[in-house]
């Protein structure tokens, strides 16, 4: 992790959760906020390990994987410019719930989690909008896991690449094999059987790790409505929050 120059939350890869405050209260919060750099594969947060910063992504994509026996991952949120990282801290938990692990490199505003926790109990507007976040990953994580137990793996495939290409804002990104089977809680060939259903039928291209959407409408209908819900559900809470 690096440290890098001051971000300007206005900025359209800025993150939307800050940007969203009022001005006197993002103006007060700003100088708690420390620039980082994060790398790819980069892991965040541990389970059951104390969480010492909050992140708030501004280009970067922070994927958010539970984990069993130490070893089995199933991915049950995205966390990008849209909201934050290490939201319980401010429900009281001073532990981490999940891995978090770095998908894209990017930048992102870092806070001590002692700091932040002061700030929030004293700021109304970052309560509210931290409050509908939150919302938002709890309906992502359900839904998810609903998906996880009752769909085919290609939709599943389909309805996470679906995901991240919404919080990326590109058709065009990087996962490899290996992180798609920790996040999709399957082993690296059924990656590639998956992904290759959905090269044949035209909707992407995958090659070592570099994944292009050729039709997402195509890749929606290949997808189950769990695509559909969380998106739904995460445009509804934050377009209120964001008032």
């Amino acid at each position: 992790m690096n440290h890098v120059s001051a971000v300007e939350f206005d900025h359209p890869n800025g993150n939307q959760l800050l940007a969203a405050l009022p001005h006197n209260d993002l103006a007060r919060l700003s100088p708690l906020l420390e620039p980082v750099q994060v790398e790819v594969g980069e892991v965040l947060y541990e389970p059951a390990e104390p969480v010492r910063h909050i992140y708030f992504p501004h280009d970067s994509l922070i994927s958010l994987l539970g984990v069993a026996e130490g070893r089995m991952t199933l991915e049950v949120g995205l966390v990008g410019r849209e909201g934050m990282l290490g939201a319980t801290v401010a429900l009281g938990h001073d532990t981490a719930q999940t891995r978090a692990i770095v998908q894209r490199a990017g930048c992102a505003s870092r806070m001590d989690s002692a700091k932040f926790r002061t700030e929030f109990a004293r700021n109304p507007a970052l309560q509210r909008v931290l409050y509908r976040y939150t919302d938002t990953l709890l309906a992502q994580a359900i839904q998810i896991a609903v998906c996880s137990r009752f769909h085919v793996l290609e939709a599943r495939l389909a309805r996470s690449l679906l995901i991240t290409r919404d919080r990326l804002k590109s058709d065009k990104f990087h996962l490899t094999h290996e992180f798609l089977a920790h996040a999709l809680g399957v082993r690296r060939v059924g990656v590639t059987k998956a992904a290759s259903a959905l090269q044949q039928q035209g909707l992407i291209i995958y090659s070592r790790g570099n994944i292009e959407i050729l039709d997402v409408q195509g890749l929606a209908a290949a997808s189950c409505k769990c695509y559909e819900i969380v998106k739904e559900a995460g445009a509804s809470a934050l377009s209120t929050a964001f008032v």
